[in-house]
């Protein structure tokens, strides 16, 4: 009787670095049919471990730049001296097909989507304390003092941002994390703003008639 909204949704999932959010997007991806992550590109150096056109689209700082210039962009942002930014037409062209579309971007490029798109759902994934940040951080090691300063500072300054997203999932148990992300997309689905239209067929209008015309051949004979 219920017919939902054909396009998909837009899922915006940020998080303070380490929090592992990549990991439980990875996990929803292997998982949900109907789902893309977009892929974002920037600027930045390629890590051990990234792949071309799966971590990110590599490009230089010139060529993101004319990209800037040609409105490639839904939303960039410049992070750590790297540009940071989400192609438009790939997101646009899967939305109309119905699927769900992720996006991995931080708490700037989340209010940017915000503005272009309101019904935007904003997921923001922690870490479960800055003792396990550091730890995952100093793991990693390919960062220096200051850069590993500098990324703490960032994080703190998106954890004050929380109040704008819709729903804060603490990553320590990354299965149970994964879990209430799908239990939040689950209930967006079933949101009342989503419906298109509720349709009564002719075979469900006879039903009701046929019941009614019971109902109140009932009463009629209590009546007598």
């Amino acid at each position: 009787m219920i017919k939902s909204k054909k396009k998909g949704s837009i899922i915006v999932i940020s998080g303070t670095t380490c929090a592992g959010k990549g990991t439980v997007i990875q996990k929803l991806l292997e998982t949900e049919e109907n789902m893309k992550l977009s892929v974002s590109y920037t600027s930045r150096a390629i890590r051990a471990g990234d792949v071309e056109g799966s971590t990110y689209y590599f490009v230089t700082k010139e060529e993101f730049e004319r990209k800037i210039a040609n409105g490639d962009f839904l939303e960039y942002t410049k992070v750590h001296d790297n540009y940071y930014g989400t192609p438009k037409l790939e997101i646009k062209e899967l939305l109309n097909q119905g699927i769900d579309v992720i996006l991995e971007v931080d708490v700037v490029g989340a209010m940017n989507i915000k503005k272009i798109f309101p019904e935007v759902i904003l997921i923001f994934i922690m870490a479960p304390s800055m003792e396990v940040v550091k730890e995952r951080i100093k793991a990693r090691g390919v960062e220096s003092p200051s850069q590993i300063i500098r990324r703490f500072q960032t994080a703190y300054q998106e954890i004050n941002e929380i109040p704008k997203y819709n729903y804060v999932v603490v990553n320590d148990v990354l299965e149970e994390a994964v879990s209430k992300v799908k239990s939040i997309l689950i209930s967006e689905k079933c949101r009342v703003d989503r419906i298109e239209e509720i349709l009564v067929s002719n075979q469900e209008e006879v039903i009701h008639e046929f019941l009614m015309d019971k109902e109140f051949d009932n009463s009629e004979r209590e009546i007598v």
